[in-house]
């Protein structure tokens, strides 16, 4: 407010003493000035000041002794002149560069305020920090965990994404650990305290983050930098003007013309119209500052959960036991799961409904925390969860080494106690990840580094899909700190994170980036980047912003202060008196500023352009695509059963697939064939760019027929001894060239799709 009162003062001054002047009142127009001039004059000295005290040598250096100047040599229209200038750089760097206090307020409001203690055979709710070391506490379903301890009775499912990251809930059973700040995601369990409040695992936490805030250095200023050598050589030239000619006005037209309008003003301006424009992406940029360091960063760290994953578990594979159907298997694990609120039972009830399959209403449902969820289902009694008993079947021990090697969670399904199917599920990698990397290695960043507190096999495999250069896994909250810090000793370095245990770590970084729209609101205030959409590729698209922001702004400043310097120049000679000077000093300033306000307007980047029609037909291929993808597993059981079913048997199912492929995928290859790809090469500029991807129909072609070559050999006998390993290798073959061909569309066209929003620079241009 006292900037935009400071801009009012000093227009109105100006423009009443033009006014005044304009009808020969030449004292009233000289005291306007002059009133303008000392008011400007006083918050500069004190910016100076301030700036001194904080050892940096600011700009406003030359502004304080071009004003005084102006008042020595009664030169009071320069001197308002020079206010204006300097309150409409306030004004523009008030709006443009303030820095966003980073507010841990989400921290402390998510912090446990009490606990329910054991007190002479009742439970009584009692402050968290009366809580002492071997008290015995209930922890009910859905509360979070006070203070540390251990588990005294029941099993302990654990909600631990808010300091880990790991999004799926973890067993603790009796004598286990647990954290505070933690939920409990299951049935209600008792505890032991092991520390009080001041001592837990959260409070620690929130102390790191407040440590790590104080010590972040803010940035400097754009201006500032220049100021290093432009102020010097100001005061230099001016004192030659004055000592050669002897007139102090010489001095003072110097500076008067070197006031640093072009950086107070174009470098703001700039920066305020990169803010608005990165806005426009659904990216919330606090400050100037963070947008010229995310402008410069040359490191890129992430967590993996809910940044470069989706952040929930999806099911990748139904695997039926012998003589069992996947959708069967899924048919009844969602018609128990419908009953629980467990994640993973959330996730398989989904995909159940996505297949659009109808679901049984169970009966005597029981859920039991940490090990799964039974009912009656059609008339048999179905188990969902862990596998019961230790004893298991070879096909058991196959899926469990496959899952390990997948890195997948096991979530199994029995019938009458007996195995009848494993569901796999795993936290996917978000689609548009891979091409978002490789946006940002385009846009400068040289070092990719992934910061998790999950597994290093879960971890690893994510980083092995997307190239990531490093990978520092099972890290906790303070270690993640540490290893942020190491970073920003080597370079510029954004840190990007969505739980609370990533506010310490955006907070150690020279640009937090929070995905807001569904991460935690203690990392968003803790950020200095906020995402609002849920998409990574929004990253992308703010660096291109400050990168071209920047590049604009130094741009702006430099001819500014080279047109300066040589207004300098010819002030030095005399021929520049103080007030004309103050006027060209002005035009240089216009200039610059629509200059600066180039960043406005819409920019390439690195975001692929795509058009309406093209969207369209991405949003339509890509919805077939997922009503597509479901049935592809169906073409790997069938190549499963050919050796443990008789020809017969497997007859119908080949011929399933083979009328699946037939009438419903290969209408749809052959579509993206005529229509897509043609849409895409010409985006692309290149004939060539969509050839891969064309070879890999030719070869989904060429075992479709292979496959029917194959049926029609059979007959209605099914096919020979001698037809089956070529029968398997066929449909094997299909299975894999699909699964890849789908994940590269997804990966390469599909993740193009920026809906719900169009783009904002397409729509502006």
């Amino acid at each position: 407010m006292k900037n935009y009162l400071f801009l009012v003062f000093t227009a109105c001054s100006l423009t009443v003493g033009g006014i005044c002047r304009l009808l020969g009142a030449d004292r009233p127009a000289q005291a306007m000035w002059a009133a303008a001039t000392v008011v400007a004059l006083l918050p500069a000295v004190w910016w100076v000041v301030r700036a001194l005290r904080t050892g940096r040598m600011s700009v406003d250096v030359i502004a304080v002794l071009a004003l005084a100047g102006a008042l020595a040599v009664r030169e009071f229209l320069a001197g308002a002149l020079i206010a204006l200038m300097l309150a409409t750089g306030r004004v523009l760097e008030s709006y443009a560069l303030r820095r966003a206090r980073r507010d841990l307020a989400a921290l402390y409001e998510r912090a446990p305020r009490s606990a329910r203690r054991y007190q002479d055979g009742a439970v009584c709710v009692v402050g968290v920090e009366d809580v002492r070391p071997g008290d015995r506490l209930l922890v009910p379903g859905g509360e979070m965990v006070p203070v540390d301890g251990v588990v005294d009775r029941g099993v302990a499912l654990l909600d631990e994404s808010a300091l880990t990251g790991e999004s799926v809930p973890v067993e603790h059973r009796a004598t286990g650990s647990v954290l505070s700040g933690v939920v409990n995601a299951g049935a209600a369990f008792d505890m032991r305290a092991t520390s009080t409040a001041d001592k837990s695992a959260y409070a620690a936490l929130v102390r790191l983050a407040e440590e790590t805030e104080a010590a972040t250095a803010p940035v400097v200023r754009l201006a500032d930098r220049y100021a290093a050598w432009f102020l010097p050589l100001t005061l230099l030239l001016s004192g030659i003007a004055w000592s050669a000619s002897g007139a102090a006005v010489r001095a003072v037209a110097v500076l008067v013309v070197a006031t640093p309008c072009p950086l107070l003003l174009a470098a703001p301006a700039a920066i305020a119209a990169g803010l608005s424009r990165t806005a426009r992406h659904g990216v919330l940029v606090k400050g100037g500052g963070a947008l010229e360091a995310l402008g410069t960063a040359r490191t890129l760290v992430l967590d993996k959960t809910g940044t470069l994953t989706v952040g929930r578990p999806e099911v990748v594979d139904i695997v039926p036991a012998p003589g069992w159907d996947a959708d069967k298997v899924l048919r009844l694990a969602a018609g128990v799961d419908q009953m629980s609120a467990h994640v993973l039972a959330a996730a398989i009830v989904r995909v159940a409904r996505e297949r659009s399959l109808s679901l049984p209403i169970p009966q005597q449902v029981r859920e039991e925390p940490g090990s799964g969820t039974e009912g009656l289902v059609d008339g048999r009694h179905v188990r969902v969860g862990k596998s019961a008993g230790p004893r298991s079947s070879e096909w058991e021990r196959a899926q469990r080494a496959r899952a390990a090697l997948d890195g997948a969670m096991t979530v199994w399904v029995a019938a009458d106690g007996r195995s009848v199917g494993v569901i796999l599920l795993r936290d996917a990698v978000r689609t548009d990840a891979a091409r978002t990397l490789r946006r940002l290695r385009l846009a400068g960043i040289d070092r990719v580094v992934m910061l998790t507190g999950d597994r290093a096999e879960v971890a690893e495999s994510v980083a092995a899909v997307l190239g990531i250069d490093r990978v520092l896994a099972e890290q906790t909250p303070q270690g993640k700190v540490a290893q942020v810090r190491d970073e920003t000793r080597r370079s510029t370095t954004v840190m990007v994170g969505d739980g609370v245990n990533d506010a310490p770590a955006l907070s150690a970084a020279d640009v937090g980036v929070a995905m807001g729209a569904r991460g935690a609101a203690a990392s968003a205030q803790a950020a200095d980047v906020v995402l609002t959409a849920d998409r990574l590729d929004r990253l992308a698209d703010a660096m291109d912003v400050a990168r071209r922001t920047r590049r604009i702004a130094v741009q702006s400043a430099a001819a500014g202060m080279t047109l300066s310097l040589l207004a300098m120049a010819v002030a030095a000679f005399g021929w520049l008196p103080p007030a004309p000077g103050a006027v060209l000093q002005e035009a240089i300033d216009v200039a610059v500023i629509l200059n600066a306000l180039r960043a406005l307007g819409p920019s390439r980047g690195t975001r692929l352009r795509v058009d309406d029609p093209t969207r369209a037909l991405l949003r339509r291929f890509g919805e077939e695509h997922a009503g597509l993808r479901s049935s592809l597993e169906r073409i790997r059981e069938v190549g499963d059963r050919l050796s443990r079913e008789t020809q017969g048997e497997v007859l119908a199912e080949l011929r399933s697939v083979h009328a699946f492929l037939t009438e419903e995928l290969l209408p749809h290859e052959h579509a993206e064939e005529s229509r897509l790809y043609p849409a895409m090469a010409r985006m692309l500029g290149d004939p060539e760019a969509t050839v891969t991807m064309s070879r890999a129909h030719a070869e989904i072609d060429r075992l479709v027929k292979r496959l029917g070559r194959h049926l029609r050999l059979a007959g209605d006998q099914g096919p020979h001894p001698d037809q089956l390993d070529d029968l398997r290798a066929c449909l094997y073959g299909l299975h894999a060239v699909l699964t890849l061909h789908f994940a590269q569309e997804e990966e390469a066209y599909f993740s193009l799709d920026s809906s719900p929003s169009r783009d904002p620079d397409l729509a502006a241009s």
